[in-house]
């Protein structure tokens, strides 16, 4: 029999649709029956694409004996935290403020009020390792609820005073935000893993923000060393068995130190976040194998995650068959039987595949030797042997798709898609794949059609459904998306919506009080605070979303006001900017955006002419740490673009102006010119 759950959208909460467990979604139903009933309410949060959340559901969630007590003891309440990242915020924090460390599935004890008082992350049905049993924790958390309410009321009111404390910042001193780009450096540079690239210690995570920040570093001080760092680093994850060899893409981390064993869910924010990452780093190199992965991540993220409409799906599960990464691993006698003895053998040499398995048994592809050793051994070319394992690939990858796939979480996320367009915006016009650009614009439209009904942004749509309003990151991360779609097709409608997009912002997140962006907007829905957290994780934090969006908007449409609160509100979080440098990665990025000469570049021409593109393919082609490409046909209203106002083509053909803060060299029709011009800037 159906709980209430069955009535949700959300792909995560109809996965527990079925559980005994009397579980109902976060709202006013809930709590006021925590309040007639005086229950204490158990939250438990997680994603559909989370293992350990498949792991708890098994153990706990469908045992009957389990969901007997937590119906007689709780109101018991499950939320999809990407669908609702302000309450998973508020309850992380007070998690790892209580244990010390976080998670998913995270479980927290709250009362009616909706005031932590316990919490954790995964709990095994018996107790294990010093870990006790769910059984014993939902007996604990109700006894200490009912026996002393006071003293549970009192520890969690304190707990939540000094959240709100640590949530606190004090402004920059004079100079620290630039000193603090030198002491992330410097950080990274001591946690850096030369042997097998990345930072710090297994679990090992790909971090693009990071990636992103060192890379300025090197345009910045021409440091070979951060460079260095950049290119093993992605270099090792792509020959590492966290990328799929077969389809492209990444799984979301490695729980060793090699990038060899990765937890296999596909989350589609690293992928869109590190194919630009990998677009940026062959911008600087010209790198062709950082190219080659960059699109292999976005042609994957077009077969396997691009719903009908253009927007992007959100999540492929780790899970299949009841199993972790079974979908992705192979045995020796499956090689050979799919390519045959000879055939498999090479393949088997390439990818490090053997009887005995690096993996439980089995194999995850990955590439421990470089390909020019192999094709050397081989007595072949590299190119051959190229050639070669591309048929292998495909006829695996054809085999694969006969086996169950991982669950494909099917809900659309305005942030994540946002960073996904970006990518393909981006990379477009980079590595001259016009048709990543066409991805980019039919993706753009879909959401500001579907998730902007009345003209109010929305979060989530899922089965034709939108819901939820949207939060900072969406905003930002959408304008930021909607700037980088007009730098590759010039199309002046984009313009218009990020104007609007800044301005509903600032109206609905900014805090003049706080001179900060929160994270919910002013008119959402009452939590126990309202949450604010300016660090970068697996995505880059709304703040520092918000900040490029208006950094990069005002110097576009010459908007004092946007480029002051863009100021403002990284200026606000200086301090910790200089105590936690690396996890402001974005942040930081946007500081070192506000402290280099802005380069402009403006091309009037029409977009779909082949003259116009090689003009727009040239401005992406020079790494610049404060560029701004905008652009129109010509004849139309340019007037309120202050770089494009009394601008036109020289002698019909599409023309570019690249300029240094509004004061522009002669026009130029060459690609080759203008790169030549931009080159010049970025060298004075």
């Amino acid at each position: 029999m159906a709980n209430r759950l069955a009535e949700e959208t959300s792909p995560y909460l109809l996965q527990h649709a079925h559980n005994p467990v009397d579980w109902y979604p976060w709202g006013e139903e809930a709590t006021s029956l925590a309040h007639a009933q005086d229950k204490p309410i158990l939250l438990s949060i997680g994603y559909s694409a989370c293992h350990w959340c498949h792991v708890m559901e098994r153990e706990s969630f469908e045992d009957s004996t389990v969901a007997a007590v937590m119906n007689d003891l709780f109101v018991n309440v499950k939320v999809d935290r990407e669908e609702r990242p302000d309450i998973d915020q508020i309850y992380m924090k007070a998690v790892q403020a209580m244990t010390g460390g976080g998670g998913w599935p995270l479980t927290a004890f709250l009362t009616p009020e909706g005031t932590p008082f316990y919490g954790g992350t995964y709990f095994p049905p018996v107790p294990h390792q010093g870990i006790p049993s769910f059984t014993q924790v939902l007996h604990a958390a109700a006894d200490a609820y009912k026996t002393r309410p006071d003293d549970v009321r009192g520890a969690g009111e304190k707990l939540l005073a000094a959240i709100k404390r640590a949530s606190a910042a004090t402004r920059a001193t004079d100079g620290s935000l630039s000193d603090a780009l030198i002491v992330a450096y410097r950080t990274l540079s001591n946690q850096y893993d030369s042997v097998h690239g990345g930072f710090g210690r297994a679990p090992k995570f790909p971090q693009p923000v990071t990636l992103e920040l060192l890379l300025r570093h090197h345009l910045r001080e021409g440091d070979e060393a951060g460079l260095e760092m950049v290119v093993f680093t992605l270099r090792r994850m792509a020959a590492g068995g966290m990328r799929d060899h077969l389809a492209g893409g990444f799984h979301r981390y490695s729980v060793d130190d090699r990038w060899l064993v990765p937890h296999f869910e596909k989350m589609l924010y690293d992928n869109g976040l590190l194919a630009r990452a990998y677009v940026d780093a062959y911008r600087v190199t010209g790198l062709e194998d950082l190219r080659a992965v960059a699109e292999q991540t976005l042609e994957y993220l077009t077969n396997d995650m691009q719903a009908p409409g253009g927007g992007f799906y959100a999540a492929r599960d780790a899970d299949s068959e009841g199993e972790e990464g079974i979908f992705y691993v192979w045995t020796l006698q499956e090689l050979e039987s799919a390519l045959g003895s000879d055939e498999a053998r090479l393949f088997a040499r390439v990818y490090d595949v053997s009887d005995g398995g690096n993996f439980e048994g089995r194999n995850i592809l990955h590439l421990p030797h470089e390909l020019s050793s192999i094709s050397r051994a081989e007595g072949i070319t590299q190119a051959q042997l190229e050639e070669t394992l591309e048929c292998q690939r495909r006829i695996l990858l054809d085999k694969r798709a006969r086996r169950e796939p991982p669950f494909r979480d099917e809900k659309i996320l305005v942030s994540w898609n946002s960073m996904a367009i970006r990518a393909f915006a981006e990379a477009g016009p980079t590595l001259n794949r016009w048709g990543f650009v066409d991805t980019a614009s039919k993706a753009a439209l879909w959401i500001w059609a579907e998730l902007r009904p009345g003209g109010q942004l929305l979060r989530v749509l899922t089965d034709g459904i939108a819901k939820i309003p949207a939060f900072l990151e969406d905003y930002a991360a959408l304008g930021n998306a909607l700037l980088s779609v007009h730098s590759a097709t010039l199309e002046l409608r984009w313009l218009h919506a990020v104007r609007a997009l800044c301005d509903e912002m600032i109206e609905r997140f900014w805090s003049e009080d706080d001179n900060a962006f929160y994270d919910t907007p002013r008119d959402g829905e009452k939590l126990i605070f309202r949450p604010r957290d300016p660090l970068d994780n697996a995505t880059p934090s709304g703040a520092s979303l918000a900040a490029e969006l208006l950094l990069r908007a005002g110097h576009v449409f010459n908007n004092h006001r946007y480029s002051e609160l863009a100021l403002s509100s990284f200026e606000r979080d200086g301090d910790a900017m200089m105590r936690f440098g690396p996890g402001f990665g974005r942040m930081l990025s946007v500081v070192d955006r506000s402290l280099a000469p802005p380069l402009e570049v403006a091309i009037i021409g029409e977009p779909s002419d082949p003259r116009t593109r090689s003009l727009i393919q040239a401005a992406h082609s020079i790494p610049a740490r404060n560029l701004t490409i905008v652009g129109g046909p010509p004849g139309e209203e340019l007037a309120d673009i202050p770089l494009l106002r009394g601008r036109g083509t020289s002698g019909e053909k599409p023309t570019a102006y690249v300029c240094r803060e509004y004061v522009c060299d002669l026009p130029v029709t060459d690609p080759e010119e203008v790169r030549n011009q931009m080159l010049q800037l970025c060298a004075s």
